[in-house]
């Protein structure tokens, strides 16, 4: 989706516009941080707005604000070798949020961090999210994650990939993390454990049957 490889095969749109090539309407944020290391928090995240050709007054107004919605206010002439994991996935968050996509894709960005700040950068998530409202595809590993963050969950196998399941959380906003104790929670959670389970069986079946004979993977939906 944000268009840094082709597609092997079919289509790929959104918003009925087909995808070709990276766009500013897509934000993209890696596991591991991409930013410049010769470059400060504020410079750092003010680039975007840098390359647009918007005026140097400008863009450090609007750096400043980013920097507060992601709670960096005197970090900004720091340098991200200064910087704790947590801290280096704000500016990164920040520096795309600041070109304003409608899109904002997330590869698993609080994968390399420790439980404690993973889930202070969940909850940051959570209240940048209420703030500004755009469409987030987050990609993760961990079921915790996915249900405490998501509005919608889409259950992947493994090998090949494909969709298995979609599960709509009906979950309130605002998120507390009192919700991933409740009963709720945790049904939906061993249900996901169990799909999973169910699709990695079905992929040793596989391996084991060349010809692909037998029950193939559908989408289903939770109820």
């Amino acid at each position: 989706m944000a268009g840094h490889l082709p597609i092997s095969s079919g289509s790929l749109t959104v918003d009925d516009e087909s995808i070709f090539e990276p766009h500013p309407d897509r934000g993209l944020v890696f596991q591991q941080h991409t930013l410049f290391p010769w470059k400060s928090v504020l410079e750092n995240i003010a680039f975007g707005l840098k390359m647009k050709g918007i005026a140097k007054q400008k863009r450090i107004e609007q750096a400043q604000k980013m920097i507060d919605l992601v709670g960096l206010k005197g970090f900004e002439h720091k340098f991200p070798a200064e910087l704790s994991g947590g801290m280096q996935q704000r500016v990164e968050i920040a520096r795309v949020l600041i070109n304003q996509p409608r899109i904002l894709l997330m590869d698993e960005p609080f994968g390399a961090l420790d439980a404690q700040t993973r889930l202070k950068m969940q909850m940051l998530l959570l209240e940048i999210w209420q703030e500004i409202q755009t469409s987030v595809l987050f990609i993760t590993h961990d079921i915790d994650e996915a249900l405490f963050l998501a509005d919608r969950v889409l259950i992947m196998s493994h090998r090949p990939g494909r969709i298995i399941e979609e599960i709509p959380l009906k979950f309130e906003r605002p998120r507390d993390v009192e919700l991933v104790t409740s009963s709720e929670f945790t049904a939906i959670k061993k249900h996901c454990i169990q799909t999973l389970k169910e699709a990695t069986q079905q992929e040793e079946l596989s391996r084991l049957n060349p010809l692909g004979l037998g029950k193939k993977s559908q989408i289903k939906e939770y109820e």
